[in-house]
């Protein structure tokens, strides 16, 4: 399981106005809670930046490296921001999120991927959009998966997103994001997964109890890695069960160590 902390994003007001305010103290205080936390890598995304996001990038970068050595995870549809990223990592692989099978992105994003040798997080979209089924998606998948292949890239540095849908606008989203799990585990079973999750439960009330639902159900489907917020207790804690009941957890020590934490109150 591979977790990717998403807490370091400027589309959230407080890390948008350290960034603007170069608030090394608190970008830096986010980057150690989520490390501390569990996150395997930490997401960099400024993506909002729209007239500085390459400087923003560096900075941010920087900055997070000289509190933690939690490998960073570039988050960038901009090939220029995610090099000013990735020329500057110190510590161990880096992950680049994303690539498509959109032309001009694809061709982009791929030097960059074997320039720094870096994992890679696909997204199940070409250039006729987000897929609505899961047969669409595999055909992305197959397509892409040809293509990171001839490009030297290795199966466990690769990471499919099955792009998540919010169920409040299509009610089957959920269901075809866990078909197309199955099916990429089934035709490519040394591939990885990655996606941000909340989008399911998007305009709906009481999210959490949906996210935290729909994290057990993709696990059952072979999902293995997540963009979300690794100091929500309550989330590590139900990865950490289903880790358990799915026989990924030996002498269930994983759940032991979350119980002795607190993860499950009373």
């Amino acid at each position: 399981m591979v977790i990717v902390g998403e807490l370091i994003n400027t589309s959230r007001k407080a890390i948008s106005e350290a960034v603007d305010n170069k608030d090394a103290q608190y970008i830096q205080q986010v980057a150690r809670e989520q490390a501390e936390a569990g996150a395997d890598f930490i997401d960099v995304n400024c993506g909002s930046k729209v007239f500085n996001e390459v400087e923003s990038m560096r900075w941010l970068v920087s900055t997070i490296q000289q509190a933690v050595q939690t490998p960073l995870c570039i988050d960038s549809p901009n090939p220029e921001a995610l090099e000013a990223g990735l020329e500057l990592i110190m510590h161990t692989v880096p992950m680049i999120n994303s690539i498509t099978d959109e032309g001009p992105r694809f061709e982009a994003v791929i030097p960059l991927v074997q320039k720094y040798k870096a994992k890679i997080v696909a997204l199940c979209m070409d250039e006729c959009g987000m897929p609505d089924t899961a047969a669409d998606r595999m055909r992305v998948v197959g397509n892409l998966y040809v293509k990171l292949k001839a490009a030297g890239v290795d199966d466990d540095d690769l990471y499919f997103d099955p792009l998540v849908k919010p169920v409040s606008s299509v009610a089957s989203a959920g269901a075809e994001v866990l078909d197309t799990i199955r099916l990429i585990r089934e035709q490519y079973p040394q591939v990885h997964f990655m996606c941000g999750l909340s989008n399911v439960s998007y305009g709906l009330p009481n999210r959490k109890y949906l996210n935290r639902l729909f994290v057990a159900q993709t696990m059952a489907a072979g999902m293995d890695g997540y963009i979300l917020n690794p100091t929500d207790q309550g989330m590590m804690g139900l990865i950490c069960a289903a880790k358990t009941l799915l026989g990924q957890d030996e002498f269930c020590m994983g759940y032991l160590k979350a119980h002795r934490k607190g993860f499950y109150g009373e």
